[in-house]
């Protein structure tokens, strides 16, 4: 799988999950604190190209997955591939 890239907060359960999915399942990943860099959900809606209301907010790739239950549901059919 390609390099996976979170976008989140660090008080985000969703995303500590999300961080814990790649690690169980060895995928490349890069986490990105919004907070931290500065990042607000408006710049990320801008990117998506959709308005962004919840982080976390995760590609694969250069593909917009969307946040945990649908990384979830992306990582358990790659395993089915």
């Amino acid at each position: 799988m390609e390099q996976v890239t979170i976008f989140g907060r660090s008080s985000c359960g969703f995303c500590v999950m999300a961080q814990r999915l790649c690690d169980i399942k060895e995928l490349p990943y890069r986490y990105v604190d919004i907070e931290r860099e500065g990042i607000s959900k408006d710049d990320l809606s801008r990117t998506i190209g959709k308005p962004v209301n919840t982080v976390p907010q995760i590609f694969v790739g250069d593909e917009h997955i969307g946040g945990f239950d649908h990384f979830s549901a992306y990582v358990e059919r790659a395993a089915h591939i």
